[in-house]
């Protein structure tokens, strides 16, 4: 109940205050390139439920029925303005909206597309779906570099299938098993901090915390 309302307070507050940012990027991706502002794909959330998530347009009017789910490096799918909403994370802004209507939270497991949310372990989609998605989390933060990382991969989906979603996973499935506020407050800090610093040079997986 009061990360729930914690959601709420804090999203409804942030789109209030950064309602003449989120209308400058929506004119600007729509002068940028032809489509809309916002870009809607199907995720699944709790206890399997599918959604839309909401992004700021960031790659070209049907990009994604031209290639993967997953964007490797400078991935020419990209707009101009779409590399800069990337880098800086503001493509994600439109998903407080997605906080207020109770499909996501300020903090969780990132919802995954169903195709990859299909290959989850038995043992492991139970934990992970059953907990809202989040906006940022553990996994977020360590694999800031993930465009960057399946960039050195000669097969970028097989990598982000077999080396970099188990990974995910493991953050995922502690934080489920071990909520609380204090930890979410401490991922929004370190998510803050991310953003702000540049990302470091891609390496190996990151792996989760024990």
């Amino acid at each position: 109940m009061l990360k729930r309302l914690m959601d709420i307070v804090v999203a409804g507050s942030a789109l209030l205050a950064l309602g003449p940012v989120l209308l400058a990027i929506a004119l600007w991706v729509r002068w940028d390139s032809a489509g809309g502002a916002l870009y809607r794909q199907e995720r699944v959330g709790r206890h399997g439920r599918s959604f839309h998530i909401y992004k700021f347009r960031s790659m070209h009017t049907g990009a994604d029925r031209a290639g993967p789910a997953i964007t490797v490096g400078e991935d020419a799918r990209i707009t101009r303005a779409g590399h800069w909403l990337r880098h800086s994370k503001l493509d994600e802004l439109p998903q407080l909206f997605n906080v207020l209507k109770g499909d996501m939270s300020l903090v969780g497991p990132r919802p995954e597309v169903p195709r990859y949310v299909a290959m989850y372990p038995a043992e492991l989609s139970a934990i992970v779906l059953s907990v809202r998605p989040g906006i940022t989390d553990l996994a977020s933060i360590a694999f800031r570099n993930e465009g960057a990382l399946l960039a050195q991969s000669a097969d970028p989906e097989r990598t982000y299938v077999e080396e970099i979603l188990p990974v995910k996973l493991g953050y995922a499935a502690r934080y489920a098993q071990n909520p609380s506020l204090w930890q979410d407050l401490v991922i929004l800090v370190r998510t803050a901090q991310a953003v702000l610093r540049p990302a470091r040079a891609p390496g190996g997986s990151p792996v989760p915390p024990r």
